[in-house]
Order: structure tokens, then sequence, then C-alpha cells
């Protein structure tokens, strides 16, 4: 006999400071405000987004191109040592989150969904789980991922979820 498995949900919550702020801080790239340098023709938004690299002194610039698929969550992945940066280039996104934890105790009971608007930067902190974003609208979204070089290989906890485990976002 077939066991039929009934998904659990989590609804997409509003990307603000007082929702996100356990999870890192994230800022408008596109439409800076608050404190900066010079006024027009040139003004200088400064420290708008931290990201903590750890002992790493340099960061890589890459780019998540994640297709319009269902919105499942079906996996998560941490670093421990390191921050990570994510900015949607061209495209709204749903990003997924749990707090940081061991990584032999992954928080599925305290995942939360967040719309993230496009040109915004959202620093996770060490330790955050996470995993790629959704393209909420477009058939794809193109997202600069700011880490220390080889994070994906030297500092990753991956954990693929069971079917029972898997979450739909509604």
């Amino acid at each position: 006999m077939d066991k039929k498995v009934t998904a659990k949900k989590v609804t997409v919550k509003k990307l603000t400071v007082e929702a996100f702020h356990m999870y890192g801080s994230f800022a408008n790239m596109t439409e800076p405000s608050g404190p900066k340098l010079g006024f027009g023709p040139v003004e200088f938004y400064r420290d708008m987004a931290i990201l903590s690299l750890g002992q790493i002194g340099e960061a890589a610039f890459s780019i998540t191109r994640v297709q319009k698929r269902a919105n499942v969550i079906d996996a998560m992945e941490c670093h421990n040592h390191t921050g990570e940066a994510c900015m949607p280039l061209d495209g709204d996104i749903l990003m997924h989150v749990a707090p940081a934890t061991p990584p032999q105790a992954v928080p599925l009971d305290k995942i939360e969904v967040f719309r993230v608007p496009k040109g915004t930067l959202v620093v996770l902190r060490p330790g955050v789980w996470h995993c790629a974003p959704f393209a909420e609208k477009n058939d794809f979204v193109n997202c600069m991922v700011v880490l220390p070089e080889r994070t994906y290989c030297n500092d990753i906890y991956f954990y693929k979820m069971t079917k029972e485990e898997e979450i739909k976002i509604v």
C-alpha cells in the first residue's frame, strides 16, 4: 500500500529588518539610502552591508542562475566559517533560511522563506542554513553570490531532505 505524503507548507514573508535579523542583513543596492559621502554628481553610499569572510582575505564573486521550478524545499546547506552574500540581479527570488545549528542538527521545523526583491543584497551570517533560491516569477534569475574562494568545496555542509521532510512554499 502506498503511503500518502502530506507536504509541509511554509508561507513567504516580507523581507524586513525585524523578521530577518537573526539570519543576517540586507540592503537595496539599486535604490541606495542612508549615510553617504558626496553630493551629485557622485555619491558614495558606504558600508551598506558587511560580509564576514572569517580569516580568509579574498572574496569570490559568482553567479547562481536559478530556473523556474516547483516551489518545494528539498535541500539545505550551511557554511560554518563564513557568511554568504546573494543578490538577485534580474528578478525577485524566494530565499529559504533556518537558524545556525551544528551541521548534524538541521532545524527543518524552523525554515522561513523571504521574498527578496531584485537588486537587494542579502548577507547571511556564518552557519545559517539556506540553499539555492527560487525564481519567483521569471523563467530564470541570475544571482550574484559572494563567498571566500572555494567555500563550496572546503566549508559546506549539505543536507538532502527525504520526501517526507520536503516543504512546499505557498
